[in-house]
This record gives C-alpha cells, sequence and structure tokens, in this order.
C-alpha cells in the first residue's frame, strides 16, 4: 500500500459570466486526494492520512474515497469546514487557484493524529502540496516523513500554491523537512521557477534536492514532457500530442502513475529507486507521461484506469 498525506478539499470551478453571475460547479479534489484515487484506479493499493470535515463537503470526499477503493482507516475527521479551492481556468487551459481555507480540517492535523505505527504492508508515503506548509498538518506530516525515513520510499511533490501558503520564504523552511527525508522528488518546472523566482534551472533544482538525499528527481515540463535525474544520469521523455481539455489534475497523475509503475514492476524500494537504470528511467516517465495525457483530455481532474493507460501505450 502506499499512503498519501495531504489535503482533501473541494474545488468551485468558476467560469466567466455576465449579468452579476458566475456558473460554478464544486467538485472532490487536493493534489494528494487526487493522488490517492489515481492509485487507486491504477491497481494500487492506496490510504489516506488527512483532515477530513464532518460537514456535507467533508461527507463527500470521504465516501468518494471509498467508492474509489482507497483505504480510510487513517481519516482524521473533525468539525473543521472543508477547504473551498476556487479554480478559474485560462484561455490556454491552465487554471488559476484562490484558496478559502484558514483554520480548516485539512490544515487542522497534528501531531498527536498520526498514527503511531504503520504496517509493514506500507511500503511507500507521499507527501505535498500546502500542506506540507501551513501549520500545524505542516509539523505533523514533516515528523511523519523523518520517523519513516529509511523504512520506506518517501516521495513529496511541492505542487506550489502560493495563495494557500503566504511568503515563500516560509515555503522553502517548511519544505526542506521533507526535501531532507525524500527518496523522490517529483516537481513541474513552474514549482521550481515559482519557489527559485526563475533563478535556478530544472537541472540545477535536481541537483540540490538531489544532494539531500533523494534517489530520483523527476521534472515534469508541460508540452515538453518530462525529464528524471538519477545516478545513472538524465533521461527525456517528450509529451503526447493530445487534444488539451485543461491540465487540472495532470500533475497528480503523473505522481500516481510514476508511483503506480514503480510498485508493479517491484521498484517501490529506496534501493532499487537508486538503482534505477536508463532503460528503467526511460519507462517510468513513459508510463507517468502516458497518464497525464488521457487526463489533460478530459474537464477536471478525471484520471485514468490501468486499462486505459496501457490502451493509449500500445
Amino acid at each position: 500500500m502506499i499512503l498519501v498525506c495531504g489535503e482533501a478539499l473541494v474545488d468551485l470551478f468558476a467560469e466567466a459570466g455576465t449579468g452579476g453571475e458566475m456558473p460554478a460547479r464544486i467538485v472532490a479534489g487536493g493534489s494528494p486526494f487526487n493522488v490517492a484515487i489515481g492509485l487507486a484506479r491504477l491497481g494500487v493499493a492506496a490510504g489516506f492520512l488527512g483532515g477530513v470535515s464532518r460537514d456535507g463537503f467533508g461527507n463527500l470526499l470521504a465516501d468518494l474515497l471509498v467508492r474509489e477503493g482507497v483505504d480510510d482507516r487513517y481519516l482524521v475527521r473533525t468539525d473543521r469546514l472543508t477547504t473551498i479551492s476556487v479554480v478559474t481556468t485560462g484561455r490556454d487551459g491552465h487554471p488559476g487557484y484562490a484558496f478559502h481555507g484558514e483554520g480548516a480540517a485539512d490544515r487542522s492535523l497534528t501531531i498527536a493524529d498520526l498514527p503511531t505505527m504503520l504496517p509493514d504492508s506500507i511500503r511507500a508515503l507521499t507527501f505535498g502540496s500546502y500542506t506540507m506548509a501551513v501549520e500545524p498538518v505542516g509539523s505533523a506530516f514533516a515528523a511523519l516523513a523523518e520517523r519513516e525515513r529509511g523504512r520506506r520510499v518517501i516521495s513529496v511533490d511541492p505542487n506550489l500554491r502560493p495563495t494557500a501558503i503566504g511568503e515563500l520564504s516560509g515555503w522553502h523552511r517548511a519544505a526542506e523537512r521533507f526535501y531532507r527525508a525524500a527518496t523522490i522528488v517529483k516537481a513541474s518546472d513552474e514549482d521550481i521557477r515559482i519557489a527559485w523566482d526563475g533563478q535556478l534551472t530544472p537541472a540545477e533544482a535536481a541537483s540540490h534536492w538531489l544532494d539531500l538525499g533523494a534517489r530520483l528527481v523527476v521534472v515534469t515540463q508541460g508540452g515538453q514532457g518530462a525529464i528524471a535525474f538519477a545516478a545513472a544520469g538524465q533521461v527525456c521523455v517528450p509529451s503526447r500530442k493530445v487534444a488539451v481539455q485543461d491540465t487540472v489534475g495532470a500533475g497528480d497523475t503523473f505522481h500516481a502513475a510514476l508511483l503506480a509503475r514503480l510498485a508493479r514492476t517491484g521498484r517501490l524500494e529506496p534501493e532499487a529507486i537508486a538503482a534505477l537504470d536508463r532503460e528503467a528511467l526511460a519507462d517510468l516517465l513513459a508510463y507517468a507521461v502516458a497518464a497525464a495525457s488521457i487526463t489533460v483530455t478530459r474537464r477536471g481532474a478525471d484520471l485514468p484506469s490501468a486499462a486505459e493507460v496501457e490502451a493509449v501505450r500500445q
């Protein structure tokens, strides 16, 4: 099993309107929430650890996790409200986010809420997005990552959302705790640009993370594909040419597919990841790129099944 740690929220997708009205729809979301569902759809056992409200939106989130086959035993239910993320999509299909969640359920998890012991069946933990940096949940998850470092694969996706985390100086201090525990760092070129204000290239950021102890760094580059950095060297895989509906959930799909491929090929172990050769890295990236290429052809974060990914790879 892969235990996904982070936020579960609802996305309010707003469209341009007239006459003082803005058509909108609400769907379950949150980057780690999407990753958990993505793993389950790809045939890999997944659990979710995070604060989930007992309000109507929280019930929607919890019910969906169960319906998708995600293990819900690690949910921390609370009377705090559910975060609402307002998503507006530009003409280029790229989403913009505004978060309404101060004091909400996903931010309220504390160290006392963490499981005291994880079963051996949990082979990896993932962390990502703003619950790495807001408190008290950020410190709780950092403590868990540090505790489990070396015992299991730790995969980190910064998935930077400046409107949710505030000052980037605080983000850097918070994120460093996770990077030092990470086996895998998956990031987008946009994450790198925002985090370092355009001062570091993807290769320089990858070098930084590898120096901190990561065994594998993967940087996604939108329409340019993805590049892996590891002991075996650098490997690039181009994107697939598809008709893009929007890019919501593409990075989450990529992260889930990356971990699913490692799990399905028996490489979800720190030493196995460190030993990946260039052929294995290329296969890993190709699978994740194929999965993400399906999601971007759909509206919203509708992640693919294993059968759908295999179909496009043939």
